[in-house]
């Protein structure tokens, strides 16, 4: 089933009523998954790797034991080797382009001389361990393995766990295992779902606990991310994939309709849409996904997305498409428009993971290969949220070194900036250092503001 077609130009208000329905997948009730999920978290945080156990023979119905969670380096080493030479070879070409794009993103410590031989600045130290999540689901997914390890590796962060779920045998897809050999995981453990969450965010007596969180998943590994936010960091709230194409009349109706439905592929509320002003190219890209459709292995899925999260719409100009493009802030979007307009094109575009710039720039080429990262904002989100980078894996810290000569050119504006907002001790830690603090005085003489008193310690409160 080909998505909504329109071939008379829509309107910015007509697109605004596309955007609302489309934006309906971000309106189901989470309500009996939020509740689910909390209670996996609880059993996991009280149980530890008794109800990991518990939970993977529940879900994965594999019984495995607490010695056989880890995954041997002889696993790893037999996956590597028994994989496709090819698929090992490009693989290694991806990681290599993706570290080399990371490294790159390195950021600059901060270092400003004040006047008087101080200096403030800024240094950035790597996350201590980091955990990632890899989906085991209906197909493997190396590339995740990749995209989420080697930013971590291009900061520096000396450990990093991965959970996956275990097959139906108990053994990990040996092109997960040869990914995760490849980018330099340091324990794997097949463990997956809301529980793997759980395990990496408190930690069991045989998974470490960890600092940040990231991978994509099911809705219950996301909602289960979002709820250990504050206790670790996570990556971001991912919802469904999304394209966005903007063509005009050069574009190949062929190219068009394979990369909507590449994003289409991957979940039945995933959105695929192309903005045209070419009324040819929609209904051609139309034909033409209806010819693919039936001759590709996740019919089923294809359809729901195209028939619920699918639109083929014609725009009146390029600038509507920009404009439309600006309002949905999509997680991939596509320039397929002549040479001439994709500078001025990117200039105007504000808000999207990832710009895919002419007709040989699909977007699986950033999914698998390139080297940016396939991590990116879904949902609206990239109005205020960035693609997984190395930065995600940093902590900044400030430095502030003011030698005595420093201080007193500054201490009094600062005491007064304290005094400002009824802080007396604040102010008395400038003044300490320069004998006029009133602590030691006999009158103190700040201003006193009208605060109750402070009730009298007895000995029996606890100060906080």
């Amino acid at each position: 089933m080909s998505p909504l077609v329109s071939v008379t130009p829509t309107t910015r208000a007509g697109l605004a009523t596309i955007s609302a329905k489309l934006g309906l997948r971000d309106k189901m009730d989470l309500a009996p998954v939020i509740a689910t999920v909390q209670t996996i978290l609880d059993d996991i945080r009280a149980g530890g790797d008794t109800a990991v156990l518990e939970y993977t023979a529940r879900f994965d119905k594999v019984t495995l034991t607490r010695e056989n969670l880890k995954v041997t380096p002889a696993e790893i080493e037999q996956a590597v080797s028994s994989l496709d030479p090819a698929l090992l070879s490009t693989l290694r070409e991806a990681a290599a382009n993706i570290t080399r794009f990371h490294e790159a993103q390195l950021p600059q410590d901060i270092h400003l001389a004040t006047a008087n031989g101080g200096f403030t600045g800024l240094v950035h130290r790597p996350l201590d361990c980091v955990g990632v999540y890899v989906p085991g689901g209906s197909a493997p997914l190396p590339s995740s393995v990749l995209m989420n390890v080697l930013p971590a590796k291009a900061a520096g962060v000396p450990t990093i766990i991965m959970c996956t779920p275990p097959r139906p045998d108990g053994t990990v897809h040996p092109a997960i295992l040869a990914a995760a050999a490849i980018a330099g995981v340091d324990e794997i453990y097949r463990v997956g779902g809301a529980q793997a969450i759980a395990a990496l965010a408190y930690g069991t007596a045989t998974i470490p606990a960890v600092d940040k969180i990231c991978g994509p998943g099911n809705i219950y590994v996301n909602t289960a991310k979002r709820l250990v936010f504050g206790h670790c960091d996570i990556d971001m709230f991912a919802g469904p994939s999304e394209i966005l194409i903007l063509a005009d009349k050069t574009a190949q109706p062929a190219y068009v309709a394979a990369d909507m439905l590449s994003q289409a592929e991957h979940d039945p509320l995933a959105s695929s849409m192309l903005l045209t002003t070419d009324p040819e190219l929609a209904s051609a890209v139309a034909a033409e996904i209806d010819r693919r459709v039936p001759l590709l292995p996740r019919r089923a899925i294809l359809e729901k997305s195209l028939q619920h999260y699918g639109a083929i719409l014609v725009v009146p100009d390029l600038g509507t498409a920009i404009d439309f493009a600006n309002e949905l802030a999509p997680e991939h979007l596509e320039l397929c428009i002549q040479d001439s307009d994709i500078e001025l094109t990117i200039q105007k575009i504000r808000h999207a993971g990832a710009i895919f710039i002419g007709h040989y720039s699909p977007e699986p080429l950033g999914d698998y290969f390139a080297g940016p990262n396939h991590v990116l904002p879904t949902s609206g989100t990239a109005r205020f949220f960035s693609p997984l980078n190395t930065a995600d894996f940093i902590k900044k810290t400030s430095l502030i070194r003011y030698t005595r000569q420093d201080l007193a050119a500054v201490w009094e504006k600062v005491a007064h900036f304290a005094d400002s907002e009824e802080l007396a001790a604040h102010a008395d830690a400038l003044r300490v250092r320069f004998d006029a603090d009133l602590a030691r005085q006999d009158k103190p003489t700040h201003s006193q503001p009208n605060h109750p008193a402070a009730p009298e310690v007895t000995g029996k409160e606890t100060i906080l």
